[in-house]
């Protein structure tokens, strides 16, 4: 069996932390998990020269970043809950 190099490890880890934000019930959680596999993606596919992987999770990375943007702003603004 081949030995797995740094590349695929970031692969896989990326892949693991995007299945492990689906599971997430608390957004927040979802949307940091995800953008950290976002990242993670984003490492491997210039590693790898796809620039499709990489471009897609970037914006995706930006998607969530917004998102938790707007959802600690809502958060610190509602008295209630902050």
């Amino acid at each position: 069996m081949d030995t797995l190099n740094t590349v695929e490890i970031v692969g896989y880890a990326a892949s693991l932390m995007v299945a492990i934000s689906l599971m997430m019930k608390d957004i927040i959680w979802l949307r940091w998990l995800n953008f950290v596999g976002c990242a993670l993606f984003v490492a491997y596919g210039i590693a790898i020269n796809a620039m499709p992987v990489a471009v897609m999770n970037g914006f995706v990375g930006i998607v969530n970043v917004v998102h938790l943007v707007r959802l600690y702003r809502k958060k610190s603004a509602d008295p209630v809950t902050a």
